[in-house]
């Protein structure tokens, strides 16, 4: 009779054993449904090369720092609070074609790369690390949340990742109890050579959305970013203009000179306010939206 037990605890054990085995082999194999496809990203990748700056602040999240970034060459393009959780970088060159060499010469052990800048070099990437691609430019909001999910897989931190987003949701929903106002705010990166409004299907539209915050009525159009003229913004005519400036001097600075400037309201109320376009339009992600809660605060309490 005790045989019979000792040999019923042996194979219950043992069929625990191996579930136990099952269960972490599981984990350090994860598949990724990504925009070329489907990826399986094996045990825990310690050498990243993040070709967008939202990825970085994804990884940044959850306290991976990436070996190679496609940085422009400029780490002042990366907000502050970015690099302050994460070690120094090798630059990998710019975004829309970043070097090859470089970032085989960085022996990683994932890549992660831009669905729209990187399809063309996918094999490429391929050949040197397992490589997925999201979206990062011309994401919504939300889109963004989801590929810092999946961020948070590929690096084998899913349960970080699902911890930070909902620190996150509840930071943001702290920001939205304090915002409230009815007027109309709207976004734009404006430069010497024109004025490009970020719409409702953008990055920064969506964080606005998001704080319960409402844009003005703009063009009916699936582009998240919209040129305008200066007749055009005249009629759009928001309460709040935000402008991401990446010229000293900007088109939006030649129109006030017009006579009609004076029917925008902003110009009215002096509601015309340069904001950080690293802050609201490079970098994109949860970091970033945190700190556009922030700037919007600061700006409508001030």
């Amino acid at each position: 009779m005790k045989s019979l037990l000792a040999k019923g605890l042996s194979t219950v054990f043992l069929l625990s054993f191996a579930l136990m085995g099952a269960s972490a082999h599981a984990q350090s194999q994860r598949v990724i449904t990504d925009q070329q496809g489907s990826i399986t990203i094996k045990g825990t990748p310690t050498r990243v090369i993040a070709l967008e700056y939202s990825f970085v602040d994804a990884l940044a999240a959850v306290g991976v720092s990436p070996v190679g970034v496609a940085d422009d060459k400029n780490i002042e393009r990366i907000l502050p609070e970015i690099r302050e959780l994460i070690k120094p970088w090798q630059s990998v060159g710019v975004r829309p074609q970043p070097s090859l060499e470089a970032i085989s010469q960085l022996k990683p052990d994932l890549i992660i790369a831009d669905a729209e800048r990187h399809s063309t070099i996918y094999n490429d990437l391929m050949a040197i690390a397992p490589t997925i691609l999201l979206k990062s430019r011309g994401e919504t909001y939300q889109e963004n949340l989801q590929s810092a999910t999946k961020i948070g897989i590929a690096v084998n931190k899913a349960d970080e990742m699902a911890a930070r987003i909902e620190q996150h949701h509840k930071i943001m929903d702290q920001y939205k109890a304090k915002l409230t106002s009815n007027e109309s705010f709207q976004f734009a990166v404006v430069t010497d050579k024109g004025m490009w409004l970020h719409g409702p299907n953008s990055y920064a539209g969506g964080v606005i959305t998001a704080l319960g915050l409402h844009g003005p009525a703009v063009p009916k159009t699936d582009k998240a970013y919209i040129e305008v003229s200066f007749e055009q913004l005249l009629k759009i005519n928001p309460d709040w203009l935000l402008l991401g400036p990446y010229k000293p001097h900007t088109i939006y600075d030649h129109w006030q000179s017009n006579p009609l400037s004076k029917m925008l309201k902003v110009e009215k109320t002096e509601q015309a306010v340069k904001v950080s376009p690293q802050l609201w339009s490079l970098n994109r992600g949860i970091l970033a939206a945190e700190g556009i809660a922030k700037n919007l605060s600061d700006i409508i309490n001030q």
